[in-house]
């Protein structure tokens, strides 16, 4: 009997080592010759096609940083949250989706249409309805697919926007979650803002545009440091202080995100677009002047000493890219968002994943030191990558 059980503790012992010990291991082989691309046309096709096979397998981001005994993490479901996996999944159709207008198919267009019969059922509703505003850009990343009818999912694009209604506080900005309403976070305005301006465009609700405008004024009002214009994790509503780090590398990406597809969203004739216009010029300055000489941003993006962040670099780098079109910007937004790909190809593993990002953010001001693949900051290295303006360069 007792052999019986020593055996079984043995087994059990080895299991739990290996669950340590392999992606440990994986990551040490996965990096050797580490950044060896320098044609963006490979480095574009490499990084695009293990993105689209992500899509349907999408790894799973971990909530905490244990690195040892992992196994008792999966046990009490504390090793990753689909919550997580709503903006990594977004991220991967928001780049993708950027593929399709490039006519790149070679069957990525099923890979998509099979995600998405996995999302949404017959009636076009979510199959498993979200809990949370996360969502927000997941129906976004669905809404900017091209050659596909969307329209079908018109019901689980209501709902999400029934969902963010449901979080709008007495301020009348969107709550990031119902059991903190006195807080406004960073992260919202890139979970949420998108999506409010082309579903409120795409089917006349003026309210969502209005709502995504002041959920943008209010975080720019409250939300950032004065003169360097860079944003705080989050402020208290009541009392307006600043919580958490300032120069947040993630943040200022939720913060990017936001701004620049709300406002390229709006038509010219909108009377927002020259509001939003001039925080981008202000929040493209802002950046390009705390952007390393190799590309990157740091995760704290104001200290030199910190580790680089591929996700705040991919982020910013779309923002980058965007901001170009603002004619008194062109150039030095260009070449930034430039520098920035630069910096990803040569932290791109042999198998196309993008390495070292930040992980998963455990509380406001309390960040990950964990830095590794993220399928978020593949998604917009497929987006930069098949953008017009870098594609053929």
């Amino acid at each position: 009997m007792l052999e019986i059980v020593a055996a079984i503790f043995l087994a059990i012992t080895v299991i739990i080592i290996c669950i340590d010990i392999m992606p440990i291991s994986r990551d040490w082989v996965s990096r050797i010759h580490i950044g060896r691309y320098r044609n963006k046309q490979e480095w574009n096709q490499s990084i695009t096609q293990i993105g689209a096979n992500w899509l349907n397998h999408t790894p799973k981001v971990k909530v905490t940083d244990n690195v040892r005994l992992v196994a008792i993490d999966m046990l009490k479901g504390n090793y990753s949250k689909s919550v997580i996996q709503h903006w990594q999944e977004a991220s991967l159709l928001l780049g993708l989706s950027e593929c399709l207008k490039n006519g790149t198919d070679k069957g990525m267009k099923s890979k998509i249409e099979q995600f998405l019969h996995t999302k949404f059922d017959a009636n076009g509703q979510w199959r498993e309805q979200p809990a949370y505003i996360d969502s927000g850009i997941l129906a976004y990343g669905v809404m900017k697919l091209e050659g596909i009818d969307t329209e079908k999912y018109k019901p689980a694009l209501d709902s999400t926007w029934a969902l963010i209604q449901a979080h709008i506080g007495e301020d009348g900005t969107v709550q990031y979650r119902k059991f903190m309403k006195n807080y406004r976070y960073v992260d919202t305005i890139g979970f949420i803002c998108p999506f409010l301006v082309a579903y409120g465009l795409k089917y006349n609700k003026p309210e969502c545009v209005q709502l995504a405008v002041k959920q943008l004024e209010q975080y720019e009002k409250h939300g950032m440091l004065d003169e360097h214009c860079i944003p705080s994790h989050a402020y208290h509503m009541e009392n307006t202080l600043p919580l958490g780090l300032f120069g947040w590398g993630r943040g200022l990406g939720w913060l990017a995100i936001g701004l620049s597809d709300a406002w390229r969203e709006l038509p010219d004739s909108h009377e927002s677009k020259p509001k939003l216009e001039r925080f981008v010029k202000k929040f493209a300055r802002a950046i390009l002047h705390f952007q390393r000489p190799e590309g990157n941003w740091n995760w704290t993006v104001t200290r030199n000493e910190t580790r680089a962040d591929s996700s705040t670099t991919a982020t910013l780098g779309w923002f980058l890219l965007q901001a170009s079109q603002i004619e008194e910007l062109a150039e030095e937004c260009s070449q930034g968002a430039d520098l920035a790909v630069q910096y990803l190809m040569k932290v791109t593993r042999r198998n196309g994943a993008v390495d070292f990002s930040q992980g998963d953010t455990k509380d406001i001001g309390v960040y990950s030191m964990l830095f590794n693949i993220l399928p978020f900051t593949q998604g917009f290295c497929i987006r930069i990558a098949n953008h017009s303006k870098v594609v053929g360069r």
